[in-house]
């Protein structure tokens, strides 16, 4: 390695030349454009270079990029862009940040029974899956209520969330990645069906988590003879109708046991069926109804919780957001910062002020403002919804080649790093089949016509290197190997 020391003092005639040579030997070396394999994969897919963005830089920014390649143009960046979204969580909240879902009871117990309502009241738990509302309403029943006699209310206001259609993005609304998000997000709002054949039977056995209130479920569907096809397919399901989930084919018996997660039809509906359902299936009884409403906010300050219910801490969520490009949670996250970090407005007549809904515009301003102080004004990035799930957000191989940098000297370097999918291990990246398998930390992103990753590549010299690589293209998918091949470049640097 070449050793640059200040030089001694010479004549001043010297000294101009020995300025000149000392620069020219001793400056950071200029970035170099694409490696010749990432070049030779991009035109084997037939994607022209302009396509494609790429930024490897050293980690603690201690050197002029080995690759800078349209790095400063801004592009959709699909799922990478949950990296800004969860590390400014991390550095905003904490990484021991957790949600609350707390609820309340209006009436008086005697002998098992509620006389009046229960109100479950949530305000963003990304992950309130099927196990913890079980556990909630067990603890309901802990209380020694185990009869209802007015309603279950289910407060969704702490979002201020406009009507989304689970079709617009895709066209495919049955996704479980296309769930819109809600202040008291059930399960994703999805179904999920475990067929099982029955041994030396004629049929498999058909259970639906949650069990849902109002809907006609088919429990059996017939067996199949051979090998196991598409078995979603030979099923031929139909959800046409929200109130009946039919199959009008059969199940291999060959397919073994599977599981196969559906967002519901009716996602409108789908949280108050889901949580009578469930509270019947426990052996609860309800005289009223299960119904969405709000609790008065002088009832919230009159009355504290019966209990609440605290979620994982924020470290653990993210791990499942970037690991898994969970969408539906980062934007739970992404609405917490605006619901959270927003100023409570001070409401006339009021003692006091009033937290207003998350919603997204209040999160731009925050994850803007945050930018700004952390990163400074250059590379700001076109937000959405801080998922990824978008046409319209952008961002630069610079921008988050800055932000990575400025994470991995961050004392949260740790949580972001452990969320990260590790090439040919885990996530995203499990079947990533390439020679640099375990030496990278990558969050991924895809989107038709967009492919990406972005983190860290453990050089086999020892050094950690920030990658971001972006292709927009109607043939992005084509790219993958390019981008492999760019990783397999780093790891060897």
């Amino acid at each position: 390695m070449r050793l640059c020391r200040p030089f001694p003092p010479l004549l001043p005639t010297l000294q101009v030349a020995a300025c000149a040579l000392w620069f020219t030997l001793c400056s950071p070396a200029q970035a170099q454009g694409l490696p010749p394999e990432v070049d030779a994969a991009l035109a084997r897919a037939k994607i022209p270079r302009e396509a494609m963005a790429v930024l490897l830089v050293d980690a603690q920014g201690q050197a002029t990029p080995r690759v800078s390649h349209r790095a400063s143009v801004a592009m959709n960046p699909a799922s990478t862009i949950k990296l800004v979204t969860t590390f400014a969580a991390l550095e905003l909240l904490g990484p021991g940040y957790t949600w609350s879902t707390p609820v309340f009871i209006d009436g008086a117990v005697r002998d098992g029974t509620l006389y009046g309502n229960l109100t479950i009241q949530g305000q963003g738990d990304p992950r309130l899956v099927l196990e913890r509302l079980w556990l909630l309403l067990r603890r309901v029943q802990g209380l020694g209520i185990h009869t209802i006699a007015g309603d279950i209310i289910l407060d969704n206001t702490a979002f201020a969330v406009p009507a989304i259609d689970p079709s617009a993005f895709d066209g495919e609304p049955l996704r479980p990645y296309n769930a819109a998000p809600d202040a008291l997000l059930l399960n994703f709002k999805s179904v999920v069906m475990t067929f099982v054949p029955e041994p030396g039977g004629t049929v498999a056995r058909v259970q639906f988590d949650p069990p849902l209130a109002g809907v006609q479920l088919q429990t059996t569907v017939p067996l199949l003879a051979g090998e196991c096809p598409d078995y979603r397919s030979a099923l031929r399901a139909d959800f046409s109708d929200p109130k009946v989930i039919r199959f009008a084919g059969g199940y291999a018996q060959s397919c073994g046991e599977r599981v196969w997660p559906v967002a519901y039809a009716d996602p409108k509906t789908y949280a108050t069926r889901a949580v009578q359902g469930l509270w019947q299936d426990m052996g609860g009884k309800l005289n009223g109804t299960v119904r969405m409403g709000s609790l008065p906010g002088t009832t919230a300050a009159a009355y504290k919780p019966v209990f609440e219910m605290r979620s994982a801490p924020l470290a653990e969520i993210v791990r499942d957001i970037n690991k898994y490009s969970n969408n539906v949670m980062a934007q739970q996250v992404y609405l917490t910062l605006g619901r959270v970090l927003t100023p409570p407005a001070p409401i006339a007549g009021i003692a006091d002020a009033v937290t207003a809904p998350g919603s997204f515009e209040a999160s731009h301003k925050v994850v803007q403002r945050w930018w700004t102080e952390r990163l400074g004004a250059d590379d700001l990035p076109v937000l959405e919804n801080g998922s990824g799930l978008s046409r319209n957000e952008r961002i630069s191989a610079n921008g988050l080649g800055r932000l990575l940098q400025a994470a991995f000297v961050s004392p949260l370097m740790p949580d972001l790093m452990a969320s990260l999918p590790i090439n040919g291990v885990d996530g995203t990246l499990r079947r990533a089949k390439t020679r640099s398998n375990g030496y990278a930390h990558l969050k991924t992103g895809s989107l038709n016509e967009v492919v990406a990753v972005a983190g860290y590549v453990h050089a086999a010299g020892g050094k950690r290197f920030v990658l971001v690589a972006i292709v927009n293209h109607p043939n992005a998918r084509a790219a993958r190997l390019a981008i492999d091949a760019m990783v397999d470049w780093a790891s060897r640097q």
